[in-house]
């Protein structure tokens, strides 16, 4: 209906005077659908056209009707419709009109209203947005910021009724103009002072700690620009603000009150208690901001002022099953947990005070919980000052006797950051930490076994080279008695399940424990891991049907040849007929995820890697390749979406490191036909695979192949030898047609969209190595789409564009 000129007088002469809900409604709908709709059926000119004419082109009179019908009645300002109305249009109409307009008044009056209050927020809020740029909008600003900063006695009226809604209103309006203005107020502190103040109060009032959470994007943007050099008098100027949000969000950090022991604080609704979590993590990003702005070490001396007046008040009164007042002290502990990141490992003035306090907190499940989290995130710290490094390791070990299981958790991960961040310290005591693991890894859960035995792990990566192989038997040959005693009774799930991980605290050993041997010098890892490999061989024939444990054996061989590359020569003719029987035996791609490190490691021109061994793995990959080969042929690909994304990243890894062995072989033409069978598939990853194969692979029939090999010592890249140009070229000439359909349609029909630009960029090669033929192709593939499928006429233009091109 483009030829409708007059639809505003129209409309409003044929709903009449009396109409004036309808004709809000119908004027606010209208910059929605013209902006936002629905699809058009118009061209980008007619509909840029028919925005300037509906909206533009009104602006100006939809502002004088607004104006009037404020000005109607005195009942006006309680219209939530008109609100929504001068909201909708401010997407044409400058702040700076409704600023200079008698309806500026309204909005502000409407913010005393029941009805119209939270339209009345959206309204004002909306404005704030459009005067980001706040050079353009400075006139706007000014005239608008002394009105804003006069609602902050609106903060104490709401807070003093407890109206939560209209609290949390004020809220917002005070915190989006602080993010709007952020850049002003860091120019001109003390003119937007009052605004920052008023966010403060804010936070500070907020006694259902509901409304707080709007303010924190504020403080965030705030700290962004006063920490720049630009603004360090702003930053001096609000220190004392943010002085003060350290003590307000440590406040809103405490858990409500309730039972000594700290159960059932939420009256058992979970959901409440999760958001509350959530909640004190983000006012932990706050404090944080805090540091930044005013430095850690007068934050981190609030926290430690309120420990030290928790335990100066009720630290005498604390029993093993009551702690009075927990909440006073759990709080600042929190805090000092979320700050760590913050700290400095050479902060010496409140850390060598509040460490040995922590250490003397009570046993009351939740602080405990709480200095333990507290102390994993000080190791870096602890890590410089070894002298407070037993007691808290003492402390921490304690931890793992406490009944909560969340303590045991939080203890298995502090020794964690311990051992990797102080290994060097408690290098000396590997052997007494053996007991200590042992002693407590059995009543752990399944991930903090893993952080447990990464601690300890860590400790052992900064043993002696001849201890190292002592020290794999002491802590591993336990392990591997447990995967034994594991495998001959896991006939259910649950048992198979904790058969995989312990595997996998077999497999963290190995990947930390990397000691540096000379090429000439037996590894003792390696060593270590040849008396294993049997154990996981076994383990891997017997539960070909169990995923989980295949997968974890395979990752403990792979991190086997990562971590010890070429060292692991020695075990590499048995590790490959492991590989390859288990991949023939189960179909599952894991064992080609383990091939991959293999192929890397031993690749020809490898470092200490001979001829002889480099062309053995290659023939080991084709092996891999023709059983993978076999296994398509057997099943169809939407059975094995996993296997086909672990092969062709294989393949992609080979095209690297052997192109010139795979390319001119007697598999690439069935590889190639696999992965036009896999472009078939729907999922993401195995489509994405197999599109990066083929543009690495159709690459090779270019001067200059897509490959990540260095340059050779004079910096030519080495030409591509034509003879494997021609052999790509034959590929696409047999196979080359099929694989333009499996492209287009899948584009068209079923490829993800993340998928489109590997796919578009597969079509980009084949039409720099084949022009012609790739463009009958194409026209061939378009015209086997069903009728209705291209528009007519926009397959003649894709075929001319082709050609012109």
């Amino acid at each position: 209906m483009t030829e409708w000129k007059d639809v505003l007088q129209l409309v409003g002469s044929t709903l009449g005077s009396d109409a004036g809900d309808c004709i809000l409604e119908f004027l606010r709908v209208l910059p929605e659908e013209v902006t936002e709709g629905r699809k058009i059926n118009l061209t980008e000119e007619e509909l840029s056209d028919r925005t300037r004419e509906l909206l533009e082109e009104n602006a100006t009179q939809v502002l004088r009707l607004l104006i009037q019908y404020s000005q109607s009645s005195a009942s006006a300002v309680n219209n939530p419709y008109l609100l929504e109305c001068i909201t909708s249009w401010l997407r044409e109409i400058p702040p700076s009109e409704i600023i200079n307009s008698p309806i500026f008044d309204t909005i502000i009056d409407a913010l005393s209203t029941e009805q119209a209050f939270e339209a009345a927020v959206d309204c004002i809020c909306t404005i704030f947005k459009d005067t980001r740029d706040v050079d353009e909008s400075i006139d706007t600003i000014q005239k608008l910021y002394p009105r804003i900063v006069a609602l902050k006695p609106k903060i104490v009226e709401a807070a003093d009724t407890e109206d939560l809604e209209t609290y949390k209103g004020v809220t917002r309006v005070f915190a989006e103009a602080g993010e709007a203005w952020v850049v002003l107020i860091a120019r001109m502190p003390g003119e937007f002072r009052s605004l920052v103040e008023a966010v403060l109060e804010c936070c500070a009032r907020d006694w259902d700690r509901d409304a707080v959470s709007l303010t924190f994007n504020f403080w965030y943007e705030l700290k962004q620009y006063i920490t720049l050099e630009k603004y360090i008098q702003a930053r001096m100027e609000f220190a004392d603000i943010f002085s003060r949000l350290v003590d307000i969000m440590i406040q809103h950090l405490a858990f409500p009150t309730g039972a000594a022991d700290g159960t059932d604080l939420f009256d058992g609704d979970k959901e409440q208690e999760e958001k509350f979590r959530e909640f004190r993590h983000s006012m932990g990003d706050v404090l944080k901001d805090c540091c930044a702005v005013i430095g850690v070490t007068e934050c981190l001396g609030k926290s430690y002022n309120l420990i030290q007046q928790w335990v100066t008040t009720y630290g005498s009164q604390a029993t093993s099953t009551n702690v009075p007042h927990w909440q006073e002290l759990e709080a600042p502990l929190f805090s000092m947990r979320a700050m760590g990141r913050m700290i400095s490992p050479e902060e010496g003035i409140i850390l060598p005070q509040v460490i040995p306090l922590i250490v003397q907190i009570p046993n009351q499940e939740r602080i405990r919980f709480q200095a333990i989290m507290a102390l994993g995130r000080y190791t870096e710290w602890t890590a410089q000052h070894p002298e407070f490094l037993q007691p808290q390791l003492n402390y921490i070990i304690s931890g793992f006797q406490h009944d909560s299981k969340e303590v045991l958790r939080a203890a298995a991960l502090a020794f964690k950051f311990f051992g990797t961040d102080c290994r060097k310290l408690l290098r000396d005591n590997a052997t007494q930490l053996h007991d200590f693991y042992e002693s407590v890894l059995d009543s752990l859960p399944p991930a903090s076994q893993e952080e447990l035995t990464e601690g300890v792990a860590a400790v052992l990566s900064v043993q002696p080279l001849d201890k190292v192989y002592d020290m794999f038997k002491l802590y591993c040959d336990p392990l591997i008695r447990r995967l034994m005693s594991l495998a001959d009774s896991a006939q259910d799930e649950k048992r198979k399940l904790a058969l995989a991980d312990h595997l996998q605290l077999l497999t963290i050993f190995i990947q930390w424990i990397q000691p540096y041997v000379s090429p000439t010098v037996e590894n003792p890892a390696v060593k270590y891991c040849q008396e294993i490999f049997p154990v996981l061989s076994a383990i891997a024939e017997n539960f070909t049907s169990f995923p989980p444990i295949l997968e974890r054996v395979c990752r403990c061989w792979r991190h086997m040849v990562i971590s010890y590359r070429t060292a692991m020569s020695p075990l590499l003719p048995s590790l490959a007929r492991q590989l390859a029987s288990g991949f023939e035996t189960s179909r599952q791609g894991c064992f080609l995820w383990a091939t991959d490190s293999i192929l890397r490691e031993f690749s020809e021109g490898a470092e200490f890697v001979d001829q002889a061994t480099s062309t053995a793995i290659y023939q080991f990959f084709e092996q891999q390749a023709l059983a993978f080969l076999r296994i398509l042929n057997d099943l169809p690909p939407e059975d094995l979406p996993d296997v086909i994304e672990d092969f062709f990243r294989l393949l992609i890894d080979a095209l690297i490191y052997y192109p010139y062995h795979v390319i001119p072989s007697t598999v690439s033409a069935p590889i190639f036909s696999a992965a036009l069978t896999a472009l078939t598939l729907q999922q993401e990853a195995p489509l994405t695979a197999t599109l990066h194969y083929l543009r690495d692979i159709l690459s090779y029939g270019t001067l200059n192949p897509s490959n990540s090999a260095f340059e050779s010592e004079n910096r030519q890249t080495s030409t591509n030898p034509p003879e494997i140009q021609a052999a790509v070229k034959q590929l696409v000439q047999s196979q080359g047609e099929v694989l333009v359909q499996r492209i287009l349609t899948g584009m068209m029909f079923s490829f993800p969209r993340d998928c489109f630009p590997d796919a578009s960029g597969v079509l980009l090669v084949l039409f720099e190595l084949m022009p012609q033929e790739v463009a009958l192709w194409v026209k061939g593939t378009i015209g086997m789409l069903p009728a209705g499928t291209v528009k007519p006429g926009e397959a003649d233009r894709l075929m001319n564009g082709i050609s012109d091109k």
